[in-house]
This record gives C-alpha cells, structure tokens and sequence, in this order.
C-alpha cells in the first residue's frame, strides 16, 4: 500500500533525531498540492516535534510540493536537494532550516 500524506506525516515525531535540533524552536508549514492537497505544519521546540493539520500563522519556513512528490523525497526515491533544483519542491522563509530538517529526521 502506497503511502499517503496522513501516513507520512503521523510518522514525522516516531521519525524525529531531537539531538539534530538542539535549541531549535521553529514551525514549518507544509502545503501539498496534486492528489493528496492539504496544509499541515510541524512545530519543533524543546526536543520534541509536534505534527498538525491547518495553516500556522507565523511559520519559519514554507515548504510547498506536489503531494506524490513529498512521499518520494521522503522515502529517498527523490533526492530533496535534486527536487528543489528542478523544481519540484519550493521552499520560502529560512532556507538554513530546510537543510536541518533533513538531518532531523530518519528517512526510512
């Protein structure tokens, strides 16, 4: 069964290296289009990320992709850095956060 948005984004905290995100206290919004459109965001702070569905008002970073596009960078069929170039994933607000945010999470 393919993954879906929900199933990918319920599985960020089990996902979360909170050694990668020492001190960092920062919301990142994600807006997916395609077959599976929908905002979610993910608050990191004190070791800990927490996962929502909805719009945040004020976040650090937007990252903006095609919903079967994020599954793939996810799951390392896309090379996120190779999505963005081509752009497939775009990313507004703290450019610096989008590089940490691979490194705090283990890609299965």
């Amino acid at each position: 069964m393919a993954l879906t948005i929900a199933d990918l984004m319920s599985k960020m905290p089990g996902a979360f290296i909170p050694e990668k995100a020492a001190e960092l206290d920062a919301t990142i919004q994600f807006k997916f289009t395609g077959a599976e459109p929908g905002d979610w965001y993910a608050t990191v702070k004190d070791g800990k990320v927490e996962v929502s569905q909805g719009v945040f008002a004020t976040p650090k970073m937007t990252l903006t992709a095609d919903s079967a596009d994020y599954v793939k960078i996810f799951t390392g069929e896309i090379d996120g850095m190779q999505a963005f170039m081509q752009g497939k994933l775009k990313l507004a607000g703290d450019l610096n956060l989008a590089m940490k945010l691979t490194q705090m999470f283990k890609i299965k």
